[in-house]
């Protein structure tokens, strides 16, 4: 596009193709200004399902740590009934050696 003159050449303030390059620009402007307020709408509801999606998987972190407690509970329950069986055991073994060689 050609320089435009600062002095206008004709007895209109501006060039006669004027009106349509800014309606163009017009056009433009009313697009640009839908599409971002679509993009804004978009970027809304990604920002939704992620706080959503974050949510789930807070719950379910949550109950999966439930079931790690219970479990670890378990086992501890299942290691102490083992000790004192071994223990037990070694005690009796101690009794019945201590009985055969005849320290008691």
């Amino acid at each position: 596009m050609p320089d435009t003159p600062v002095d206008p050449t004709s007895p209109r303030s501006y060039p006669s193709d004027m009106e349509s390059r800014v309606a163009v620009l017009e056009q433009i402007a009313r697009t640009t200004t839908a599409m971002l307020e679509r993009m804004d709408h978009r970027m809304d509801l990604m920002s939704a399902e992620f706080r959503s999606g974050f949510d789930g998987q807070r719950t379910s972190m949550d109950s999966l740590r439930a079931a790690m407690d219970r479990l670890s509970a378990e086992h501890r329950a299942d290691f102490r009934w083992l000790l004192g069986i071994m223990l037990a055991g070694f005690a009796g073994l101690l009794g019945v050696m201590a009985h055969g060689f005849h320290w008691l």
